[in-house]
């Protein structure tokens, strides 16, 4: 996993960040937050990128790594919508190269801080909802933004991403299971229109899975744990994604979907497959199925 880039140098009086940071990290905690996402003030904006940012940043990378590996060829443009201060652009851009990266915010204060921090990106003001996309890009993504946006809004933002794709989407959301249901929307919704499944799902009918979603784990720094009140040098991200592609791709024959069950001499899977959901048990009998089921970790290929 890579790691996120150290910005604490980027803060100053950063006891004044603490109450917008519990604020953000209650309306997480709480779920969705429809059309509620106005960080207009700038201690909101950079409270966002110092408690909020590094766990984005983790869950974006996770899922583009799945997706990239996927993929015919590698994207060489990005086109992040709804940027924030840039999480999704620098968890991608760490994985592979871009040739250029276009990241959209609404907000000017978040536009000012991803300035900061991806300053090789080029950064604009763009409402999702009302404007225009200036342009096309091979990888599309969107991280932590469409269950921000009024219900009856998304699909037709959903509708204009694809059809600035011009090879992969990417849509990374909260673990929740109302963000989890909003995705099985999105999925039918574009699968109908001719986009193909890449990840995580393991065939393309309908899905099988009432909760489906990934953990990934983010180091704290001491500016994170500050903010968070908490002491713990890290902290589990809990988050869907749903990846598309223009052409079709080879899907994983299997996916985990849950944290793997280990007992001495075997270990208990369940893994989403093209026959739905499969409850797998491999034993050290099973010499080389045992070796890969201990490999495996919660969201990776079997």
């Amino acid at each position: 996993m890579i790691s996120f880039p150290d910005i604490d140098a980027l803060f100053d009086d950063v006891r004044a960040l603490k109450p917008a940071a519990e604020a953000l990290s209650d309306r997480y905690r709480s779920g969705m937050s429809e059309g509620g996402r106005t960080l207009s003030a700038r201690n909101e904006a950079v409270a966002y990128a110092a408690a909020r940012m590094p766990a984005t940043f983790a869950a974006v990378a996770d899922a583009g790594e799945r997706l990239l590996n996927r993929l015919p060829e590698s994207p060489q443009t990005i086109l992040d919508v709804g940027a924030g201060t840039g999480a999704a652009t620098l968890a991608l851009s760490a994985l592979t190269e871009f040739s250029s990266a276009v990241c959209l915010e609404r907000e000017s204060v978040m536009r000012e801080v991803g300035k900061k921090i991806a300053s090789f990106a080029d950064w604009r003001a763009f409402d999702a909802v009302a404007d225009v996309f200036p342009e096309k890009a091979d990888l599309v993504v969107s991280s932590y933004m469409l269950n921000e946006l009024p219900a009856d809004k998304r699909l037709a933002v959903v509708q204009k991403m694809w059809d600035v794709t011009e090879k992969a989407l990417l849509i990374v959301e909260p673990g929740t299971p109302e963000a989890c249901a909003m995705m099985k929307e999105i999925r039918s919704f574009l699968t109908e229109r001719g986009a193909f499944l890449a990840a995580p799902c393991a065939q393309a009918g309908a899905c099988p899975v009432d909760w489906c979603h990934f953990s990934v784990r983010v180091a704290r720094t001491k500016l994170h744990r500050f903010l968070k009140g908490g002491q713990a040098a890290y902290e589990d991200e809990k988050f869907s994604y749903l990846a598309f592609s223009r052409v079709p791709v080879e899907r994983a024959a299997a996916r985990v979907l849950r944290h793997p069950q280990t007992e001495t001499g075997r270990v208990s899977l369940t893994l989403c497959t093209a026959k739905g959901i499969v409850d797998k048990t491999f034993s050290k009998r099973d010499k080389d199925g045992f070796k890969a089921a201990r490999k495996v970790r919660w969201g990776d290929c079997l």
